[in-house]
């Protein structure tokens, strides 16, 4: 049998799957046990943009200033 993730979920007694599959028996599985919630995936979001950041801006990145600009737009409301 081929590798593969399936979603299941603890009711209290047992893990139970959360689609149908069809495993023969004294098939060996690995379980892992994630957070509750949906913070999981905020975490993976919050380090992959963290991450991609990182790769766009360096610590010895320069300060530009307003005298770097060749044009200036208008409509852009100074606060």
């Amino acid at each position: 049998m081929p590798y593969m993730s399936l979603k299941a979920h603890f009711d209290g007694t047992e893990v139970v799957f959360d689609e149908p599959v069809n495993l023969e028996p004294d098939t060996k599985l690995l379980v892992t046990v994630l957070p509750n919630g949906d913070d999981i995936d905020r975490d993976n979001w919050l380090r992959l943009s963290l991450t991609g950041l990182g790769k766009a801006y360096s610590d010895d990145e320069p300060e530009y200033s307003v005298k770097h600009l060749i044009k200036s737009n208008p409509e852009y409301d100074r606060r």
